[in-house]
């Protein structure tokens, strides 16, 4: 067995104590021989990661040099974290790839070590291949490029990190990610990033992802879609608590689009500039996914700036072929701001073709929504006034803080099939030339709506 020392001169070697002296389990087993693993290892791995319910936790080898392993076996410690070794699914290490752009050239290092991962380059465009179907692969996407892109195609799950990366692709997508899995979109701590797609392109957006995109790191994200949404995900797109900031600065389409599901659990969304809506979610009827056209917000904060008409800042579709899948739109906590400006004619700031839910007996989020946009009217007659918050189903106000102004020429505050308050409260001021505060889908004047521990205040 090769000593850590003699793979890595400049660190101290791991103690781990006599096995007589250990009470070894298959865990303690498993974990001690990742670690040594790891040093004895070819010299370019990077990185270490600690697996603990499906959740990981990434260290650079530097960090790793000294691994305390107790006398008991019981507790494992990598930098200032110390783990219960019976609570470590698996310590795995970590060879990624790396994909630098420069001008319009580009660069791709794949370690000796993977399998499976092969790249072609034409100028600035890079393809990556991965027929790999075992290990979770890696990507570091960094550097500058005026005619870049990347394409990925896979079959497995895999992680990509933004690491100081602006690209403009003049050929299509500026990242295209062609995998059906579990992508993880990792923007590093402390880096600002950009992506930019060709507006003559065929593309669906910008940033691409054919499978379910989680968000995580605490970097900045630009997006630029010039040919059709900037930020698509076919399937669900997840924000973890740790997302730095994502910001839509254009869409010939919608600025941010997903299926199946939407869920905030941190970070900042801001999207301008969009064609169409700000951000939409599709229920799919094909979709196995237990929160299958669900609209959920935890924590974070959503600003949408609307210009286009007809269109919605915040959208939930329902499934027009599986009417048995009730959309449901949860607005728990954080912070939203959605402004349907006055050339924004007829536009929703938030739009449900369900049930909607703001707040809760111990969530309070803070949202406002102005809309100064007057009545839309197509070219067959058919009207759309502009509206602050509209769902097909019931709107219930459970906590935390909504204020409503419509001051566009017949727009309106709220429309569902019923309104009722339970806890917070919503204020809206009508204040608007012929202006409504709630409309029921059931009438077409006036207000009846409940409040059952919360506030509803309306104004004129």
């Amino acid at each position: 067995m090769c000593s850590a020392y003699s793979r890595f001169t400049n660190h101290p070697t791991i103690t781990i104590p006599p096995i007589e002296t250990q009470t070894i389990t298959m865990k303690h087993y498993i974990i001690s021989l990742c670690v040594l693993a790891l040093f004895c290892a070819p010299v370019h791995a990077q990185w270490l990661r600690v697996w603990q319910g499906g959740e990981s936790t990434r260290y650079a080898v530097s960090d790793a040099a000294t691994i305390p392993y107790s006398t008991a076996g019981s507790t494992l410690t990598i930098g200032s974290t110390a783990y219960s070794t019976t609570a470590i699914d698996s310590i795995t290490v970590v060879y990624p790839i790396t994909i630098t752009w420069s001008g319009t050239t580009a660069s791709v290092d794949i370690p000796e070590s993977v399998e499976g991962v092969t790249a072609t380059i034409t100028g600035g465009d890079v393809v990556i291949t991965n027929t790999n179907e075992t290990n979770e692969q890696e990507f570091v996407l960094s550097g500058t490029s005026t005619a870049g892109s990347l394409t990925y195609n896979g079959t497995y799950k895999c992680k990509f990190h933004l690491d100081g990366l602006d690209l403009t692709s003049t050929s299509g997508a500026a990242i295209d990610i062609q995998c059906g899995k579990r992508i993880d979109l990792i923007l590093e701590d402390g880096t600002i990033n950009s992506l930019s797609d060709y507006a003559s392109g065929t593309q669906k957006a910008a940033l691409n992802c054919q499978g379910h995109m989680e968000v995580s790191g605490g970097g900045t994200l630009s997006i630029a879609g010039n040919c059709n949404h900037a930020l698509r995900s076919k399937e669900y797109l997840l924000l973890k608590k740790s997302t730095g900031s994502i910001t839509i600065t254009k869409a010939a389409a919608d600025g941010i689009h997903c299926g199946e599901f939407f869920q905030m659990n941190g970070g900042a969304i801001t999207v301008s500039g969009m064609a169409a809506d700000g951000l939409q979610v599709e229920t799919d009827a094909t979709s196995d996914e237990e929160l299958n056209g669900q609209f959920i917000m935890n924590d974070g904060s959503i600003s949408v700036t609307m210009t286009a008409e007809d269109t919605k800042g915040i959208r939930l579709d329902a499934d027009e072929t599986d009417t048995s899948i009730v959309p449901a739109m949860y607005i728990l906590g954080g912070t939203v701001n959605v402004n349907v400006t006055s050339t924004a004619l007829g536009s929703k700031a938030i739009a449900c073709d369900g049930n909607m839910t703001i707040g809760s007996a111990t969530t309070s989020p803070d949202i406002t929504l102005t809309v100064a946009a007057k009545r839309y009217e197509d070219s067959n007659g058919e009207t759309s006034r502009a509206t602050g918050l509209k769902a097909d189903g019931d709107i219930v106000v459970a906590g935390g803080a909504t204020t409503i102004t419509a001051s566009g020429k017949k727009s309106r505050g709220v429309k569902a099939a019923s309104l009722t308050a339970t806890g917070g409260t919503l204020t809206i001021a009508a204040t608007g030339s012929s202006s409504y505060a709630y409309n029921s889908e059931t009438a077409s004047t006036g207000y009846t709506y409940v409040e059952n521990g919360g506030t509803i205040k309306i104004t004129y």
